[in-house]
């Protein structure tokens, strides 16, 4: 019985975090979907190629092709030449570095302001839980870029390091 409230409790607050997640960051950039987490992964890893970013996201080659364009039409990404005759690598242009560092920006103030009803021991001791379902999340890099598309890297490479190690590798 004390498992089903707290799978409820869990579910809850999950479905809250994405929405007030979703709102943050769509609000700011004007496109939703997985358009934020394009420029926060490329602002991580520059010079992915499509398909490299298709598999982060985990959707079609279209629609991903689709987001890169309408944010070449912007400004925010631009292609370079890849590594080989093939592929094209994506670069944020500095308008789209500073686009992901303000969904960034949105994303961690709205997960703040999810925290404050708890005060600093109580967070403290949540962040060990946090930390152990995380390292749970993926068993391996592509899963782990995918759980990890809109994180903020540099928080989360701070000592101990990523929960999800092999997704530094």
């Amino acid at each position: 019985m004390a498992d089903d409230r707290l799978v409820n409790l869990l579910g809850v607050t999950a479905l809250a975090a994405a929405d007030r997640l979703r709102a943050a960051v769509e609000a700011d950039l004007g496109h939703g979907g997985a358009a934020p987490a394009v420029l926060v992964h490329l602002y991580a890893y520059p010079g992915e190629s499509i398909e490299a970013l298709r598999r982060v996201l985990a959707i079609s080659q279209p629609a991903t092709v689709r987001a890169v364009d309408r944010f070449a039409e912007e400004g925010l990404v631009e292609r370079r030449p890849g590594p080989d005759r093939r592929t094209l690598a994506l670069f944020l242009t500095r308008r789209g570095r500073h686009a992901a560092r303000r969904v960034l920006a949105r994303r961690a103030a709205s997960l703040h302001d999810l925290l404050a009803p708890l005060d600093e021991d109580e967070r403290a001791r949540l962040l060990p839980l946090l930390e152990k379902l995380v390292s749970g999340l993926a068993v391996d890099r592509p899963g782990g870029l995918n759980v990890c598309r809109m994180c903020d890297r540099r928080a989360c490479l701070q000592q101990p390091g990523c929960p999800l190690v092999h997704t530094t590798a």
